[in-house]
């Protein structure tokens, strides 16, 4: 799957199955988006693929724009946001998330 191509239903109903068992590896607080923050994502993005993120202070109106923000900046595409979390997926050159067609 490249970068660019966008998830089928199939492909997230099967990356949600996944996240469900995941927990928040970054939680982003009530300084919000920062430099320091964005290249921990970046960095487990790289690491993990797929990333569950906490939001642990912001109304829903600035939820929606940070995780618009974090899609953007990271490549990466939303998976999930239920409330204060949200999941997002970026394939690796060689992934090991196996996606279905």
């Amino acid at each position: 799957m490249s970068k660019n191509q966008k998830l089928s239903i199939q492909q997230i109903k099967f990356l949600r199955g996944i996240a469900h068992g995941l927990n928040p590896v970054v939680t982003i607080g009530i300084n919000g988006v920062t430099d320091s923050l964005m290249e921990e994502v970046e960095s487990s993005l790289a690491h993990h693929e797929l990333l569950k993120i906490k939001l642990a202070a912001a109304e829903r109106d600035d939820r929606k724009a940070i995780i618009d923000h974090v899609v953007q900046q990271t490549g990466s595409q939303l998976v999930q946001s239920i409330g204060k979390v949200f999941v997002i997926f970026r394939p690796k050159e060689k992934s090991e998330i196996v996606l279905p067609k």
